[in-house]
């Protein structure tokens, strides 16, 4: 990873920044701060999500979509599958840097809106050749929060020796095939996302859990994991350990726990794990009993106080073969929550909240990314295991913390029976359920200075033209989506 500079450091550290795991939260329910920002829809693609019974005083707009073409920047292309984001005031001038993970084609996105919140400009700051891997969900590290930074964690996730990047989010564009910004300290692994617990959870540590997006079925048979860095220095990405999760009776199995039960788990060293290959450290994890989950795919933590900090959310996808559930594993996937101890991050208590396979089809359906406020986690879903039980498309899920109600929150906006919609957003004819998914949710309410606002990105894999293709210039992906990133306003926190 190349040194951020003193300069860089010096602007952000003033800048109000957001993660993509939902960073910032706060209670503020008043009146909008800043009335400068216009929630106006300025593509002319509508938006592909709709609210669903119950939250219809939810209001939607389009930020934007790869068919968008920018006034500043003609040529740059909102490239597909937007997933882990971070929003940030411009430490340069006014209005917003927007930072996005695309996903398939391993590269990271800089977007500059102006005051009024409208995008004017678009470039790369990684590219196909410097991602290396998948970029799947990312977390931005400030000063402010973490205590460090800023950084933009952003996971790779293309197989076991895939690796966690630090990427200088103000960095420049002809860096961006650069393939030496990795962290290998933060180990090797199918991962998802790399989230640093705020500075307040554990003074003068650094924290950051790792999901593990990996199946049972490979050579070494560890399954994913939930992995933990930890430094006993503030902002050390280099000279920390690395341990795995596991209970302390040592049951590995995923679906031996069960819902409204709670069970003691604690993070187990895994030695040397800097200088160990990712075949190296899943044969490591099994041995040392860590426990087997179903595709670690996405992490978040509670906001609000320092204890609601140590609330750690998980997913686990699931997984299965040809439509049957695979022993041992959830095949509808789940969300779980780590407690950690207040003055030991290696020890806590897991349990499950949310369960998939409880209510085939009906229910969750492979949960992905998640985003955890303050009173609530927004459970976003990724479908396109076109389960045949399959009742519905990706939902976004609103967890209420406090009641433990599971409410369906937000879904895509297929209508699979219009022809002329079909015709335009639609090109490969794709009609089971699940065939778009959701990216990263995000909370941007104190950067812009609107309570209950949020982004989430979009992945309508079905839309797809030639003028989307090698969006971010590399030529490494023959892909071409397009990709959306919406506003949602009035969003309970």
């Amino acid at each position: 990873m190349r040194q951020l500079t003193t300069k860089t450091f010096a602007f952000l550290a003033t800048a109000s920044i957001l993660l993509a795991s939902c960073q910032n939260d706060d209670s503020s329910n008043g009146t909008p701060v800043n009335q400068e920002i216009d929630f106006t829809s300025h593509s002319s693609i509508p938006a592909f999500v709709f609210a669903m019974p119950g939250f219809e005083s939810m209001k939607i707009s389009t930020l934007i979509t790869s068919a968008d073409q920018l006034p500043q920047s003609p040529t740059f292309v909102y490239g597909a599958q937007p997933d882990g984001a971070g929003l940030m005031k411009n430490p340069s001038g006014e209005g917003y840097i927007l930072i996005s993970n695309h996903e398939i084609l391993q590269s990271v996105s800089r977007v500059y809106l102006d005051k009024t919140f409208k995008p004017v400009k678009g470039e790369y700051i990684v590219d196909g050749v410097g991602g290396l891997t998948r970029l799947c969900s990312a977390t931005l590290a400030t000063p402010e929060i973490h205590g460090f930074g800023p950084v933009f964690l952003t996971a790779g996730e293309s197989g076991e020796e895939s690796m966690v990047h630090g990427i200088d989010p103000m960095g420049l564009t002809n860096d961006r095939s650069r393939t030496d910004r990795v962290l290998p300290a933060l180990g090797k692994a199918s991962m998802e996302n790399a989230v640093p617990l705020p500075k307040e959870a554990y003074p003068g540590k650094t924290v950051i859990l790792i999901g593990e997006d990996q199946s049972y079925a490979t050579s070494h048979a560890s399954a994913g994991q939930m992995i933990m860095y930890m430094s006993n220095s503030v902002g050390d990405l280099s000279n920390g350990k690395l341990y795995a999760l596991k209970r302390t009776d040592g049951n590995q199995v995923e679906t031996a726990m069960t819902m409204n039960n709670s069970y003691n788990v604690s993070f187990v060293e895994i030695p040397n794990a800097k200088n160990l290959t990712g075949a190296v450290i899943n044969t490591t994890v099994n041995n040392l009993g860590a426990i087997r989950f179903s595709r670690v795919e996405d992490v978040d933590y509670r906001k609000g106080s320092a204890s609601n900090n140590r609330e750690v959310y998980f997913t686990a996808t699931g997984q299965a073969t040809s439509n049957a559930p695979v022993d041992g594993y959830t095949m509808w996937g789940r969300v779980y929550r780590l407690k950690m101890s207040a003055n030991n991050p290696l020890a806590g208590t897991l349990e499950v909240i949310a369960e998939g396979d409880s209510t085939p089809g009906s229910g969750l359906i492979n949960p992905d990314n998640l985003c955890v406020t303050e009173n609530f986690v927004y459970i976003q879903e990724d479908g396109d295991s076109y389960y045949t039980a399959a009742q519905h498309d990706s939902y976004i899920w609103q967890y209420d913390i406090a009641t433990k109600q599971n409410k369906p929150w937000l879904n895509m906006n297929h209508k699979r029976s219009d022809a002329a919609w079909n015709s335009l957003y639609n090109q490969t004819g794709e009609m089971r359920f699940g065939s778009w998914e959701f990216g990263a949710m995000t909370d941007i309410s104190d950067v812009i200075g609107v309570p209950g606002t949020f982004l989430v990105n979009i992945h309508p894999h079905t839309w797809q033209k030639d003028a989307f293709l090698n969006a971010d210039g590399s030529g490494r992906s023959t892909n071409k989506e397009g990709g959306q990133t919406v506003i949602i306003r009035n969003v309970q926190r």
